[in-house]
């Protein structure tokens, strides 16, 4: 008589799944507060709303961070961030202001919120396609603004006007459709802007890089949108440097080029 078979039945510890879920847990959740911050700008909370934004970017900043810390990066991964980069600084930012200002404008506001969304979506497209070339000194800059802070810039306006800065009367309705042209504008450009990725911080100075981190958290808790408002306009102010910053290695490297080639006619 022949035994029927026993099954053995393994469990199986797949660590690389399991490294992977924390960072796209995290994006998930940014997806989660981009789509209600428009809740809650539909309210008319719009306080709320952009410090909404401001976790999410704060959340798009750590989970591939974090994925690469712990080996759990992944393809899906990719694509997950991208998407939750179009909801939370793309679609929402796009959707608060349409409520707070650029509804009054009729169908040249609903137009900007239009240009600005696929602006960002042709952005994020362009970014993952050259996030698979080899690595260079170029690494060190995006072409064009990043997503996140093109929402942030977007937003100015409204978080301007909360701030305690706006003792002068502005005209809302020419500033914030000239915010939404250049903002777009520098999506879709090559204009050179700084990553801030690969910074290396000497050991020595890292007290004073956690200091200023938890000097400006702190503010940030205490006087939000002043501070949100000067980061904005620090960021613009850094544009033209990082431009400038740009072309000058660019020239150096050429320069550098040169020099080998003439090198190399020397030995032949």
């Amino acid at each position: 008589m022949i035994e029927p078979q026993k099954k053995n039945f393994k469990i199986v510890s797949d660590k690389k799944s399991a490294r992977v879920i924390l960072p796209n847990m995290l994006t998930l959740i940014g997806v989660c507060i981009g789509l209600t911050s428009i809740r809650f700008a539909l309210d008319g909370r719009f306080e709320i709303a952009i410090i909404a934004i401001i976790f999410a970017a704060l959340i798009d900043g750590l989970d591939g961070r974090i994925a690469r810390l712990i080996k759990g990066t992944s393809k899906v991964g990719k694509e997950l961030d991208s998407l939750t980069d179009m909801i939370s600084f793309g679609v929402a930012p796009a959707f608060i202001m349409y409520f707070w200002k650029l509804n009054t404008l009729g169908r040249f506001g609903w137009l900007l919120c239009l240009i600005y969304v696929i602006c960002v979506a042709l952005r994020l497209a362009r970014f993952n396609v050259n996030s698979n070339q080899e690595p260079s000194w170029k690494d060190n800059f995006f072409e064009g603004v990043p997503s996140p802070a093109g929402a942030i810039l977007v937003l100015t306006p409204l978080i301007f006007s909360l701030s305690g800065f706006d003792m002068i009367k502005l005209n809302y309705n020419l500033i914030v459709p000239v915010f939404f042209v250049v903002t777009s504008f520098l999506l879709i450009s090559k204009f050179p802007s700084y990553s801030f990725k690969k910074i290396v911080i000497p050991r020595r100075t890292t007290i004073f890089l956690l200091f200023g981190i938890v000097l400006f958290f702190g503010l940030l808790l205490v006087y939000t949108f002043n501070v949100i408002t000067i980061s904005a306009i620090t960021y613009l102010l850094l544009l033209p440097i990082s431009y400038f910053h740009y072309q000058n290695i660019k020239k150096n490297h050429e320069n550098d080029k040169i020099q080998d080639d003439d090198d190399l006619e020397d030995v032949l």
